[in-house]
């Protein structure tokens, strides 16, 4: 049969901070020796207990257990009602264990804060303050926030200044505080102000503060101007005994080494002048020697440029080079890059430009190389080479030879390239296309 459970008091009211009691009555309904616990369910049990907590009884009899309520004196237990109830449960029984239900009315209480960080600023012009609300009570509490200036010396506003704190929560107001006056020099002003909060049925809540007003020019200003100035005069001072008698001694001395550098480059540069004209000299002294003897001779065999009759000069090959037709023709050429520097392609004459019995002799020749392409260049007669030169050492260079080449039919003029394109890949490709220009005369054998 279990259990019977009631309460000898179903409502109770208690302030937060002390305490209230209940008597709770308990039968065992059954025919067994029983043990009963007693605990608390609903919110309250945090801050209630019942006593005793076990109680054993003779089928038929009763027991009494009280209940203390104790809710504590914070925001945590809001005011109000609180239902609360007394659990039974049977050991022999648990099924038919049994609860006395009630209530408790936790009555509200007031606990207003209020705070001012910080509570002394200093400024020149302007100060701000934070003023916190801070509610510890156990329900919401209107608040109104008035600041007073028993001075009347500064303009103080709020954000705002009507607001409702819920239990257990702060709020925060910023506050501003302006000195009427300023002052350019002068002491400290201390500035006091003050901060009240009111709520419905409590008396008001007060916070003073103060501002100390500050001179508007600091106070190291004077000092610094001070110090800047004596830095001032002793830079100039040592300027004008020290800095700059030696930058002016410097400066003459890299003038005049910079002078004797400048005269000794223009005496190298006039000497090598003079000795490039001495060796100009000696040519041309030379070239009027040989055209003198060539002159004694019977005429300018060189095929040089100039006046005079032409002889029957011959060749060691009985040709006579300085008679004949003029013939100018041109060898281009269409070389294939090598990844060998030691790989030539060959380019010959022309066809049709030399007869096959006459022999040519060669006074001008001009390279050209426009692309600026790179490799060697090989001006050969037969198998032997006249002339050879590198690509990049040339875009359009020209000669003419005091001693004519001569080439007999037996040995051909050829030209031969070998193309290196540089960052050309493995195996390279691209093409060089340097051309030779040549012109002189066609000559026959010397008759008999």
């Amino acid at each position: 049969m279990g259990a019977t459970t009631s309460l000898a008091n179903r409502q109770l009211s208690v302030t937060p901070g002390q305490a209230v009691e209940a008597t709770v009555l308990v039968r065992n309904n059954g025919t067994l020796v029983d043990q009963f616990t007693l605990d608390i369910v609903g919110d309250s049990r945090e801050w209630s207990e019942v006593t005793p907590r076990v109680m054993n009884l003779m089928p038929g009899q009763d027991g009494e257990a009280t209940v203390r309520f104790e809710p504590p004196r914070n925001s945590s237990v809001p005011a109000g009602q609180v239902p609360f109830g007394v659990r039974v449960i049977s050991r022999e029984d648990p099924p038919n264990s049994s609860v006395a239900e009630g209530a408790v009315d936790v009555e509200p209480f007031m606990d207003l804060q209020l705070e001012l960080s910080p509570k002394s600023s200093r400024c020149r012009t302007k100060a701000v303050h934070e003023v916190v609300v801070e509610n510890s009570g156990n329900y919401p509490i209107p608040v109104e926030v008035i600041t007073n200036d028993p001075e009347e010396q500064l303009k103080l506003s709020l954000d705002h200044s009507a607001l409702t704190v819920q239990p257990g929560t702060s709020a925060f107001l910023k506050l501003k505080a302006k000195p009427y006056d300023r002052f350019l020099r002068g002491a400290d002003k201390r500035l006091p102000f003050g901060v009240t909060a009111i709520a419905p049925d409590q008396p008001p809540v007060n916070m003073d503060g103060t501002v100390v007003q500050q001179q508007m020019l600091p106070k190291w200003l004077l000092p610094a101007a001070v110090a800047v100035l004596a830095a001032a005069v002793v830079l100039a001072v040592l300027w004008f005994t020290l800095v700059k008698p030696t930058v002016q001694t410097a400066a003459r001395e890299a003038g005049k080494a910079a002078a004797e550098e400048a005269q000794a480059e223009l005496q190298e540069q006039a000497n090598l002048a003079e000795r490039r004209a001495v060796a100009a000299e000696e040519k041309a002294n030379a070239a009027e020697k040989k055209v003198d003897e060539m002159a004694a001779n019977g005429g300018p065999g060189d095929g040089a440029a100039g006046g005079g009759a032409r002889g029957a000069t011959t060749d060691d090959q009985g040709v006579d080079i300085s008679d004949g037709t003029a013939v100018d023709f041109r060898i281009t050429t269409d070389a294939d890059a090598q990844a060998d520097p030691a790989e030539f392609e060959s380019f010959a004459v022309p066809n049709g430009a030399i007869p096959p019995d006459k022999t040519l002799v060669l006074t001008d020749i001009i390279l050209q190389n426009p692309r600026g392409d790179s490799g060697t260049l090989a001006i050969k007669r037969g198998d032997d080479v006249l002339y050879a030169t590198g690509l990049q050492n040339f875009r359009d260079m020209d000669f003419h030879f005091l001693e004519p080449w001569t080439f007999s039919p037996d040995q051909p003029l050829t030209v031969e390239v070998s193309c290196q394109l540089p960052g050309a890949p493995e195996p390279a490709t691209g093409k060089c296309t340097p051309a030779v220009s040549f012109s002189g005369r066609l000559s026959g054998p010397t008759p008999n």
